[in-house]
Formats: structure tokens, C-alpha cells, sequence
């Protein structure tokens, strides 16, 4: 990996000339450069956030939860900063808040000042939409587990700030359990839905022990269980054989196995769950 620059510092220290800089290097914030042809992974773009901020920002929100070791973040995804900014406005590709943070929600990670798991947790909650924010806090909570408990201790310490109420409705919806944005999706529709809330990641045992899978989310006392089949079941053709073999092992042992796709309409998939769940004795 290339190094990351301040321009007008590497000239100043000899590290380039303003010949070396302009022919081999590019631009991808103000003053902030890479090295030509470079693949900027998230974590550069991040440090050529904190770069242009004169080393005074914080990195948070999507990003942070990345840095985390959160997965489902794009490499060019905006990268969020807490900072007092004196700019009009930020470079494309940063978005710079102006907000209050108390040195105990500060980290550091991969050598940047970052948002500590719980205060990632509490921007999340606020700036996302519900849906995009339930996915993220599954996703960072998977990475990086956390208690509901320490982000409502910052929700109390900034009662007033924007989208807290959004927060608080958002944190008992959470759940690491989730391997994909897509499962989130789905496990929303269910408790959207009036379904009792589903469990994630069950193992299921065939007869003589063996695991013989661990699905995506289910009903253990009703035996019905849900799978979201994502593209890997289509395009990973040692994974469809898998699924055509487990399967029906699954619903030998009497479960019901709900087996649902993108294309899948919301009010199909809800009575499609409801139905099992009532053949098996739950009762709205």
C-alpha cells in the first residue's frame, strides 16, 4: 500500500518535489494524495479524511463501524467525521458533523482517532434510516459485539441530540445474529409483521448429532425456521447442491423450512409465515 500524503508537508520534507507529487501522485481530497493507480481501500480514504482535517476530526458513523471490522461497507463509501469544521462545506466524499464528543468515546484504530463501539453504535442509530441503521448496528454488533445498555448511557448524556428518539426504537430491534443486510431485511418484515420476533442462527441436528445446518432465523418451539437465499445460491453451484441436499434432511425432522429470495414480495413472505406458524399451533 501506497503512502498517503499531505502534499504541501511531503514537499516541505523532502519526501517529494512538486515535480514527483504532480507526476506521481493524485489528489483525492485537498492536499491529501496517493500514489497514481493506487487502489484506495477505505481505510486510505479515512486517513485522507483526518489528513484534510489537519488531524482534528474523529472518524465515525458507516465508516467507523467498518474500521471496526463491520462488513457490507462499500470502499467508497462517504466517510463520516465528527468535526469542527471552519470549511463551507467538505470535499465530495466527506461529510463533516459538527457535534459534541467526550474523550471516553474516543478509540483508536489502525492508527486513526475512531468513535468508540458504542458511540459508532449511537451515530448509526440516529443518522441512518431505520432499516439501513438496524443493518449496520447488526453488522457492527456481529463485528464487534456491544450492549444496547452502553449506547443508552450516551443517548441520556445527549438527551436533546437529533434522531435519538430513532435510536431508541432501533436498539432492541438489533441483532448480531444477522449474516447479511438481506436477512436483516427480512427479519424486519416478520416483527413489522406482528410475528412473534424470530431467532437467529439456529443450529439444527440430525438425528445422530450431526449439524446438519445452522439457518438463517426461526421459530424453534413452532419448528418453522426462515432462509434467505442470496445471490451465492445461485451463482455457487457447490452451495445450490448443498441447499437441494440439506433441505429436505431439515424438513424430515419436521420443521418447516420458509425459503425466501429478492424477488419475493413482503405481504408473500408474512403469509407465507404466518400460515406455517399457525399449522404449528401459534395463535395471533
Amino acid at each position: 500500500m501506497g503512502e498517503i500524503h499531505v502534499g504541501t508537508e511531503a514537499i516541505a520534507n523532502g519526501i517529494v518535489t512538486r515535480y514527483e507529487l504532480a507526476r506521481w501522485y493524485r489528489a483525492f481530497y485537498p492536499n491529501v494524495h496517493a500514489p497514481r493507480g493506487q487502489l484506495l481501500t477505505l481505510h486510505d480514504r479515512a486517513m485522507g479524511a483526518w489528513l484534510w482535517s489537519k488531524r482534528r476530526a474523529i472518524v465515525a458513523g458507516v465508516a467507523a463501524s467498518a474500521l471496526h471490522g463491520a462488513e457490507w461497507v462499500d470502499a467508497d463509501s462517504p466517510i463520516e467525521l465528527i468535526y469542527q469544521h471552519t470549511h463551507s462545506r467538505p470535499p465530495p466524499g466527506i461529510v463533516a458533523r459538527n457535534e459534541r464528543i467526550a474523550d471516553d468515546e474516543i478509540t483508536c484504530v489502525g492508527g486513526l482517532p475512531v468513535t468508540t463501539l458504542a458511540r459508532t453504535a449511537f451515530d448509526l442509530g440516529r443518522h441512518q434510516r431505520r432499516g439501513a441503521a438496524i443493518a449496520r448496528l447488526d453488522a457492527l454488533m456481529r463485528a464487534a459485539p456491544f450492549t444496547p445498555e452502553e449506547v443508552l448511557v450516551l443517548a441520556k448524556r445527549y438527551r436533546g441530540a437529533r434522531g435519538v428518539k430513532r435510536l431508541a426504537a432501533a436498539l432492541p430491534l438489533v441483532d448480531g445474529g444477522a449474516a447479511s443486510p438481506r436477512e436483516t431485511w427480512l427479519r424486519l418484515i416478520y416483527v413489522d409483521g406482528e410475528l412473534p420476533k424470530p431467532t437467529t442462527q439456529i443450529p439444527i441436528y440430525d438425528t445422530d448429532g450431526t449439524l446438519l445446518r445452522t439457518v438463517d432465523m426461526g421459530w424453534e418451539e413452532f419448528k418453522v425456521v426462515s432462509e434467505y437465499d442470496g445471490d451465492q445460491h445461485r451463482t455457487d453451484r457447490p452451495q445450490y447442491v448443498k441447499d437441494l441436499r440439506v433441505i429436505p434432511k431439515i424438513e424430515r425432522l419436521g420443521y418447516i423450512v420458509e425459503r425466501v429470495i429478492k424477488e419475493d414480495r413482503r405481504y408473500d413472505i408474512l403469509r407465507r409465515a404466518r400460515e406455517s406458524l399457525v399449522s404449528r399451533g401459534w395463535r395471533p
